[in-house]
């Protein structure tokens, strides 16, 4: 299951009374995207209710499609939609709660395969026809076969949930979501052993980012368990930290991203009671001395943000409003400067995109 889920559930009322934005058409039901440079808009559904979706976009934003898995294969995606990543000329869905992670063919959305893996998070590939797939609850990373589909092994970490993970010099980093461990583990996918441990300065650690300097930033935390949230910039060289920056405790970060440059942090602070203080959109440099105090797009009275992507090619900043997971979610789209671009629905609980 998406393991922050439950938090929405305390807001679902109050997202009632946002004020309405208006609409695009309804999405086209189509499972071919029209002109290249697609935005996919992984939507994770109400958790139990099964209604996860594919939604996406294209280039210019005035056109939406969903749902794209359905209308390729007649069939729902399943229970919580956690993520989408391309390897070669497929897309690899991790659907949470069905424990399952479906390859897709890029050009069609049809099903070419299903790997049955318990709680599946996220996937990264490693090498030729080889990826990682971190899962909750458990210490286990599997390794899978990109082009048979297959599961063909099992990392065991010291730490559980295997969460965030990237690749620095070959070599994937795996932070662990385990609220008694402040460890994230650089694993050699020749030999799929641990050759560096890493120690951030929060627990539970999230996600890992290399910046341009092709350092390591470690996000640590677990607000409702109380793990402060942390910055960690380490040298991935020699392990040490470089710079920490600790969140005010009342202050849930997630979902971190890197501007095209690799320069600028990205980040969602969440309050799902719908205050202004620690919600919206953060962003700060590299080389900052202090956390952000005021964010860079700002979540309104009732509302708080669960989706982050930042366009590769446009640096346009992709934002989702799941609205209480009750009903259909918003996507809003901004320039790198703040400026408002284009605002369009999609479905239940909008929380990552994927940029063809």
């Amino acid at each position: 299951m998406g393991a922050k889920n439950y938090k929405a559930i305390i807001v679902a009322g109050l997202c009632l009374l946002q004020a309405c934005v208006k609409d695009k058409p309804d999405p086209v039901n189509n499972h071919t995207i029209a002109g290249a440079g697609a935005t996919y808009v992984v939507c994770e559904g109400n958790f139990g209710a099964g209604d996860a979706t594919l939604y996406a976009c294209n280039a210019a934003a005035d056109s939406v499609y969903g749902d794209l898995y359905e209308a390729a294969n007649g069939q729902p995606l399943g229970d919580v939609f956690q993520s989408m990543t391309r390897i070669g000329d497929r897309y690899f869905l991790c659907i949470n709660s069905s424990d399952k992670v479906i390859g897709i063919n890029a050009a069609t959305h049809k099903v070419e395969g299903v790997i049955n893996i318990p709680k599946p998070r996220y996937v990264l590939a490693v090498g030729a026809n080889k990826a990682y797939v971190t899962t909750l609850y458990s210490p286990r990373v599997y390794i899978i076969n990109t082009q048979t589909l297959q599961q063909t092994g099992i990392i065991e970490l010291p730490a559980q949930n295997p969460e965030g993970m990237c690749l620095y010099n070959g070599d994937a980093i795996i932070t662990a979501w385990d609220t008694a461990s402040n460890k994230a583990y650089r694993i050699d996918p020749a030999t799929d052993r641990i050759k560096q441990t890493i120690t951030a300065a929060g627990y539970a650690t999230q996600a890992a980012l290399v910046d341009a300097e092709q350092m390591l930033w470690i996000l640590s935390g677990n607000q409702t368990k109380g793990k402060t949230a942390t910055w960690t910039r380490i040298d991935p060289s020699t392990g040490a930290a470089l710079a920490t920056y600790t969140f005010p405790a009342a202050a849930d970060v997630l979902k971190p991203q890197l501007n095209v440059t690799k320069d600028t942090l990205y980040f969602i602070e969440v309050n799902y009671k719908g205050g202004a203080d620690n919600n919206g959109i953060y962003r700060m440099g590299i080389h900052a001395s202090a956390l952000p105090v005021e964010p860079f797009i700002a979540a309104q009275r009732y509302q708080y943000f669960w989706g982050l992507g930042i366009h590769p090619a446009t640096g346009n900043i992709y934002v989702g409003d799941p609205r209480g997971f009750i009903q259909k979610g918003l996507v809003m789209v901004y320039r790198p400067d703040g400026a408002l671009l284009h605002t369009f629905a999609v479905g239940r609980g909008p929380g990552m995109f994927c940029f063809d």
